[in-house]
């Protein structure tokens, strides 16, 4: 098997795996998340056990990948830059935020909901693919542009 077809078949196990967990644990139930953020209401700490268990496991994985020379699917890590805290993370955040408590969804579950064809998940997909593309189109070539002056 190549590079190319082991990569993909990690990513799609670990997608599934993602999904499935995401499933399992209820998080795809828009009003499970809003009765998260529902601190002064009747709040439902349950994704905050998602959260730990994900943290936990993230950080177990970052510190066996720091041990590592190299990925074992790829010549080189690919990490982003430390840029630090600016405006633009500043604002970002708080939009994702936003409507991360207006619709109950967060990327990820949003896509996994998709398979139960509910319409406000498809909605929301949508409507996200569209503001994700105005930011590559207008906010994403005005950067470069500046950049490149």
């Amino acid at each position: 098997m190549n590079l190319q077809t082991l990569r993909f078949l990690a990513a799609l196990v670990s997608g599934g795996i993602f999904g499935f967990g995401l499933s399992l644990s209820g998080m795809l139930d828009p009003a499970r998340v809003r009765g998260f953020l529902d601190v002064a209401g009747d709040w439902d700490p349950s994704l905050a056990f998602v959260l730990a268990g994900a943290v936990a496991v993230a950080m177990l994985g970052t510190l066996l990948s720091r041990r590592m020379k190299r990925p074992v699917f790829d010549p080189a890590f690919h990490l982003p830059p430390d840029t630090g805290i600016d405006r633009r993370l500043i604002l970002g955040s708080a939009l994702f935020g936003i409507g991360w408590g207006m619709a109950g969804f967060c990327p990820g579950p949003a896509l996994a909901s998709l398979t139960l064809g509910l319409a406000p998940a498809v909605l929301f997909v949508a409507s996200m693919v569209v503001g994700m593309t105005v930011h590559d189109r207008l906010v994403a070539d005005r950067k470069d542009q500046a950049g490149s002056r």
